[in-house]
């Protein structure tokens, strides 16, 4: 900041973002400095946090009509490990509002009955499963057999109900998107879904997100492409390939940015207060006041 003399600075709120430690630390150490330097004949600055609201965005509901409208039943297999990080770190940042999990199913087990209602869209990542239609008279048919790659329980998202039985017929593991969260050992079947009034729940969403007062929402649409190939570089942490989700979808949850301008009152005063550790002097290594003494 001394050598650059930065007009503004931009880091991550006290609570990192989105509670992650080692930006809270980047925070913590950015905002110090730049108190310090604030009241070191730099006046003027101007310091801005990063904000990270919770957005409305369901990527379940939003893919299920990409799939329908595309007619894309199936996603690249090498693409698997990073739909399923992408969806779970969007969903730690509150970039979406879904309920992201990785379920297990063993042989035979009923993944999707007919008569619930649908809230969660699924991707195979390994095994298969067996879509079974049940006839008004009540036999099932066999449909499909789905494998690696392929997405069910978009039509059901649409059509609000889903209308086939879905059955692992080996060791399944899905990455599960849901609209709404998960209660724990809900029940199955129409009559159970009609008692927890979970229609209900997810036509009410959220809430709209509180902003911090000063609140600057930055459209960065034009620049997504450049964007979109910065996270791209980081691919151990987000390894995105933007041909493998909608355009409309990451322009959702990537296109806007959020800053809040810092000012002063309690927190601001604790910062200036607040003095940054010495760094720890490895064991063996003579300190600088006896180097300063010996030269």
């Amino acid at each position: 900041m001394r050598r650059f003399h930065p007009d503004t600075v931009i880091t991550f709120g006290a609570d990192g973002g989105y509670g992650h430690p080692d930006h809270v630390a980047v925070s913590w150490l950015t905002t110090a400095a730049f108190r310090a330097l604030a009241g070191d004949r730099h006046r003027g600055r101007r310091l801005y946090h990063a904000v990270f609201p919770p957005r409305r965005t369901c990527m379940a509901e939003e893919l299920a009509h990409w799939i329908i409208g595309a007619g894309r039943p199936a996603a690249d297999r090498a693409a698997l490990p990073g739909i399923a990080l992408f969806a779970g770190e969007s969903a730690t940042m509150r970039l979406a509002r879904d309920d992201v999990r990785v379920r297990w199913f063993p042989p035979g087990t009923a993944v999707i009955e007919p008569g619930e209602p649908a809230e969660a869209l699924y991707l195979i990542l390994s095994g298969t499963a067996e879509a079974l239609p049940e006839r008004p008279a009540g036999q099932l048919t066999r449909a499909r057999v789905m494998q690696a790659g392929d997405f069910f329980g978009e039509g059901g998202l649409v059509a609000g109900q889903g209308t086939a039985h879905v059955v692992a017929r080996e060791s399944l593991t899905c990455l599960v998107l849901s609209c709404t969260p998960v209660t724990p050992y809900a029940g199955r079947g129409a009559d159970a879904a009609r008692a927890a009034g979970l229609p209900a729940a997810r036509a009410a969403g959220l809430p709209a997100a509180d902003l911090p007062p000063g609140t600057s929402a930055v459209d960065v649409t034009s620049y997504l492409d450049r964007k979109l190939g910065a996270l791209a570089r980081h691919r151990t942490q987000y390894p995105i390939v933007p041909s493998m989700l909608p355009q409309s979808l990451l322009q959702t949850m990537l296109g806007t940015e959020f800053f809040a301008r810092t000012g002063g009152g309690r927190n601001a005063a604790a910062s200036r207060r607040a003095k940054v550790p010495p760094p720890r002097r490895p064991s063996g290594c003579p300190s600088q006041r006896y180097l300063r003494r010996a030269s």
